[in-house]
């Protein structure tokens, strides 16, 4: 067992409060295509797992509808353009980041949300702290998570190897995304998903504000000293 010197984040749920505005793009294509509109918890349940997990379940028949293609292709735009409408980072954010920073950690962000879209929320939000953020981009081959594409990556760009590393996310996406990584898992109380799922998934460490992560790593940082004691 090593120090942490690196943490992984997801985005959506952990960092950012994102689901008005992906309930916004969701319900707006639903409209214009005269589809069931979802509620802001259905669309909750959906998101996490990619857009086009996300579009699938938001139109009947998923991806045999044959409006399917198109759904997808204008969620991607109208959503581009309008996802920091209503998203905000979840309180204690930044101070967190901050803090991480001061103590020398590494960070990094990876998400199944859009490459361009994580990119330009981190340039808005988290830029100042955040140097490598990395989103779904299959078109290109890179597996979304849960595969371990994205962290792979992002470990790579910031020169640190994965003993060193914890995952900070919100889902049960998040579990297997670390575990397929071979890191441990913080995992977010005030997330998209409830604690006690989690705990069903295999959830072992939890937050409930974001000043815990920080002294939660120095818990692990002092358990590896001792053993290595």
């Amino acid at each position: 067992m090593k120090r942490i010197n690196t943490v992984v984040f997801d985005l959506d749920g952990t960092l950012l409060d994102t689901l008005e505005d992906l309930k916004d793009a969701v319900v707006y294509l639903q409209e214009k295509y005269g589809y069931p509109v979802h509620t802001l918890d259905q669309v909750r349940r959906h998101v996490g797992n990619g857009i086009p997990f996300l579009i699938a379940k938001s139109i009947p028949g998923g991806e045999d509808n044959p409006d399917y293609r198109a759904f997808l292709d204008e969620y991607k735009a109208y959503y581009q353009i309008h996802c920091n409408d209503k998203t905000r980072p979840y309180p204690g954010i930044p101070a967190m980041m901050a803090e991480l920073e001061k103590r020398g950690y590494h960070m990094a962000i990876v998400s199944n949300k859009a490459d361009s879209a994580v990119k330009e929320l981190n340039r808005i939000y988290f830029s100042e702290y955040i140097r490598v953020a990395i989103g779904g981009n299959e078109e290109a081959g890179v597996r979304r998570k849960p595969a371990p594409d994205t962290v792979f990556t992002a470990l790579d760009q910031l020169g640190v190897s994965g003993d060193r590393a914890v995952y900070v996310g919100d889902s049960e996406v998040d579990i297997l995304t670390a575990a397929n990584s071979g890191l441990d898992c913080i995992l977010c109380e005030w997330g998209f998903r409830q604690k006690e799922d989690l705990i069903r998934q295999g959830g072992r460490y939890f937050v409930s504000t974001a000043d815990e992560i920080p002294d939660m790593l120095d818990k692990f940082n002092a358990d590896a000293e001792k053993y290595q004691g």
